[in-house]
Parts: structure tokens; sequence; C-alpha cells
């Protein structure tokens, strides 16, 4: 257990530099694959009231939350979304479909060790993919492409598509054989509406088990979708925060979510988002009353942002300088989550998409 203490958020209002979220991360601490089983990831649970930090495994984050909390979850499902391929030249390309822009029409990124041009038809998953570059979006190096084979592109990458996991967990070499435990665990165990390019980390800590014990101890469960899409993949290149524009992301409340975010609000439980796109979906929704809806978001959540509906916050830990890292430090203070984090490399988390968990209450 451990005591720090920070200073208020006022700190942050006359120099809102990108720098100001930056840390020091050995390599080591980058964990490559996930740990044995979903619930034994470590947890710190840090406290934003006294500061106070603790240490304990996520098989008994139920001691931390309270009958009568509502656990909101993200439950997209991320789709083998990367395939390999030529181009008429024969040269080797690589295409992230990122979302259907239209029928048979999609946005992706295509890399290729030359210029791909409009026109160009692209043979991928050795010819069970068919596609032809529309055009190019110089602005944020998007490719429009239009699927000539097959009618129904998520059956053809779930049969021939990789999972695209992060750049930072590298699959070359020997890795490369991880792949198949990459199909089970970048993904929650309730994923059920397919479309993400990228997991929702923080859900991939709970097992079904897990889930059970907490519904039978009075935490309620509701699903909201938010598609993670190609700002996940996005530096925030500008040196001031408020420069950097916010990529948007699609999402839906059912009715059943929302008839509890409004009952919650009667009566005053706490709202326990599991992760960063699950709260940018609750924070979208301000604080009005809320009816089912599908929608876009292109929310920015850094300091001094006040929260209007999230009490309490279920995240993995972020990378330097980054959209995730500024949510976080709005929700806990910037100077307590750089601290949290300090601890953490010190005690040897292991950090981002397969590392460990963080509760903020």
């Amino acid at each position: 257990m451990a005591i720090v203490a920070f200073l208020p958020l006022t700190s942050l209002q006359k120099a809102m530099k990108v720098s100001l979220f930056d840390y020091d991360l050995p390599q080591k601490l980058i964990a490559q694959s996930p740990a044995p089983r979903r619930d034994a990831s470590r947890l710190m649970v840090l406290c934003r009231g006294s500061g106070e930090i603790t240490h304990t495994r996520f098989s008994d984050i139920g001691r931390h939350l309270r009958p009568g909390d509502i656990l909101v979850r993200n439950d997209a499902r991320v789709i083998p979304a990367r395939v390999f391929g030529l181009r008429a030249t024969l040269g080797k390309v690589e295409v992230l479909f990122l979302e259907e822009a239209g029928p048979g029409t999609w946005r992706a990124l295509v890399g290729s060790g030359g210029r791909v041009r409009p026109g160009e038809k692209l043979r991928l998953a050795d010819g069970a993919i068919i596609a032809r570059v529309l055009d190019k979006n110089e602005a944020d190096g998007v490719f429009t492409l239009k699927v000539l084979h097959p009618d129904n592109l998520l059956e053809a990458l779930e049969s021939h598509g990789h999972v695209p996991v992060p750049p930072y967990i590298d699959r070359r070499g020997p890795r490369a054989a991880l792949e198949d435990i990459d199909r089970c665990r970048y993904q929650t165990v309730y994923a059920s509406r397919p479309g993400a390019v990228a997991a929702p980390t923080a859900g991939l800590h709970f097992t079904r088990e897990l889930l059970a014990d907490l519904d039978a101890s009075g935490v309620a469960s509701a699903t909201v979708t938010l598609h993670v899409g190609l700002g996940t993949f996005r530096p925030v290149k500008s040196q001031n925060v408020e420069e950097h524009t916010m990529h948007t992301e699609r999402y839906e409340v059912p009715q059943e979510t929302a008839d509890l975010l409004n009952a919650v609000r009667r009566d005053k439980r706490r709202l326990v988002a599991v992760g960063t796109t699950t709260t940018r979906v609750l924070e979208s929704l301000g604080d009005r009353q809320v009816r089912g809806h599908a929608g876009s978001t292109d929310i920015f959540i850094y300091p001094p942002y006040r929260f209007k509906r999230v009490d309490a916050l279920i995240t993995n830990f972020h990378l330097p300088k980054s959209t995730l890292l500024m949510m976080v430090a709005a929700f806990a203070g910037r100077e307590l989550i750089l601290e949290a984090y300090r601890e953490a490399t010190h005690e040897g988390y292991r950090f981002y998409s397969y590392g460990d968990a963080m509760l903020i209450l």
C-alpha cells in the first residue's frame, strides 16, 4: 500500500503541453502475450480521494465493487481485419480493413513497398479477397477500396484474416506462433458485435465466471458498443493538447442500457466504466435523459474535463503522450496518474493491451 500526494488540476490549465503526459517505460514491461488466465493479471486499485494505491489480482476486483454498482462494458468484437497479398505488379501488399464506407466499399490502410495508385487491383489472401483501389485520402493516409470478391468480406476475413494486434506486440519470427492465441485472447469473453479493429482491452481481464460472481454479488451489468477504429493507431503529433483532432468512432446504446443509465442517475448508484472506449460512449451522452440510439462521437477527454456519468473506471496502462492516458489523467488527476504509473513500473506491472489493469475509484 502507498499514499501519494498530488496537485489540483488547475495547475494544468495554463500549459497544456502533450509533454506533460510523458513517462519512462522499460521496453521489457510491454506485454507481448496475455496472462495464463484472464483474471490472473495484476490489478492496481487507485483511490482518487486519498491517493491510496493498493496491489491485488484482477480476480479480486469484486472486493472493491459494491452491490448496486453498474458495470458498463463495450461488447464490440474485433474482426481479423489484416490480410496480405499481391499487387498487379506482384509486389507485396498488406491491407488493414477499417470500416465499411458503403455497400462493398471499405476504408483501409494499405502498405506496400511502392506507391499504390487508384485503379489498382489487389489480390489478397491467395485470391480469397479481390479489391480495387478507388482513392486515397492524403490527409489521413486512408484508402477507399471496392471489394470485388467475395460478397461477404467479414466471412472471408474470419477465414483468412489476421488479428490486428497493435504494433508494439511483436508477431515476427517465433512469436508468429502466438497468432492462434490472439484469436481467442485479443477478444473479450462477451464480444458480440463485429466491427472493431482493436480490442477494448480493459475487458480482456474478465472471465465468464468472474462476471457471474459479480452479478451474484449485486453488481449489475450493461453493454454499449463502440467500434474501435483508426484513431487507435494514430499518435498525438501536435505539441499542444488542444490542437489534436480526435478521431470519430461509431457507437450504439441499447434501450435496456439507456433505461439502466437513467435509473442510475435517479437512484444515485455508482457507474463503473470498463475501459476508455466505454467511457467515450458514456460521456458522449452528456447528463441528459438517455434513449437507445446509434451515433458517432469525436469526444476528446483531457484535464480539466469534468465527468458527467462515470464514477469509477477499469482501465489498462496506456502509452505515453496518448489520448487514452490524457483521459485517465482527467479522471484521476495528472500528477496522481503519473505517480501511479511510476509505481507500476517499479513494481513490474505489465503495460498496454495484454498488460495488467487499474481500477480508479
